[in-house]
């Protein structure tokens, strides 16, 4: 558990890598997506 640990969300940041933990980006289309169709209706 730590920078060498590659499951660990630090191990991740230290390798640069990603998956299950470190995710490219924040899914944060779904918050969004429920305004906008609202709208449109």
């Amino acid at each position: 558990m730590g920078k060498g640990d590659k499951k660990t969300r630090r191990g991740k940041i230290t390798k640069g890598t990603f998956g299950v933990r470190r995710p490219h980006k924040a899914k944060k289309y779904k918050a969004s997506d429920q305004k906008g169709s609202s709208d449109k209706k």
